[in-house]
């Protein structure tokens, strides 16, 4: 008989954030695969969850899919997740579901946080349709991403990281015009803030910012939107 593989959510930043389904099916399966092994740790021994970790990142997916692929037409039940949020959202474990389609293996969403819905919920963009991109091209197609994105007719989603903020808001200007925009900073946790206005606006605010820190989530009004 096959295994399953269940695809978990983590809490982003509150642990409180975290299902209790989550917790009973963190107790019942064989392995559980994780993108840190000590951050996950974290996780489990705050509730407890005695669980055999599998390391599973960038780095090493292409080597350990067919692994673990093994444990599950073996019969073994395996559990998904990344450091935070929900797996497979600009995190690995698309490589290993996909071999579970094809191969028949049932796989299970445990659903739970997601920076990605969490920062749309609460930006006061429209969110009847949009597009989500996730981290942007350091430097190569970077320039072609972003024309791209200035023609889509839809809110745009982006997530970037403290370094990078910054240029990336200044090729929002360049590239999308003085749209309007909400940028979400460490959802849940204890440093949260939200930023909303022009782009304009926002990049005065972040300028006088001597330090940026923590993950952020950019979201990008369509172009001609206006506030009501």
């Amino acid at each position: 008989m096959l295994g399953k593989l269940y695809t978990i959510s983590t809490p982003i930043g509150n642990l409180s954030d975290f299902s209790f389904r989550a917790i009973e099916i963190l107790n019942e399966i064989d392995f559980l695969i994780c993108e840190d092994t000590r951050v996950t740790k974290k996780l489990l021994n705050h509730y407890n969850i005695k669980s055999t970790l599998l390391p599973y990142n960038v780095f090493n997916e292409n080597k350990l899919t067919d692994k673990y692929i093994k444990h599950l037409t073996n019969g073994k039940n395996m559990g998904i997740v990344s450091d935070a949020g929900t797996p497979c959202i600009s995190d690995p474990g698309y490589k290993l579901v996909n071999n579970c389609r094809q191969l028949n293996i049932e796989v299970i969403s445990i659903p739970g946080p997601s920076s990605l819905i969490s920062a749309l919920s609460i930006s006061g963009l429209p969110t009847d349709s949009f597009y989500f991109e996730g981290f942007l091209p350091k430097k190569k197609g970077r320039k072609t991403k972003f024309e791209f994105l200035s023609s889509v007719p839809s809110t745009v989603v982006i997530f970037e990281s403290p370094y990078r903020l910054l240029k990336t808001v200044n090729d929002i200007l360049s590239f999308m015009g003085n749209r309007q925009i909400c940028i979400c900073k460490e959802l849940t946790k204890v440093y949260e803030e939200v930023m909303f206005g022009c782009v304009k606006d926002v990049l005065s605010v972040l300028s006088k910012i001597d330090k940026l820190k923590g993950e952020y989530v950019i979201i990008i009004a369509k172009e001609g939107y206006k506030l009501k």
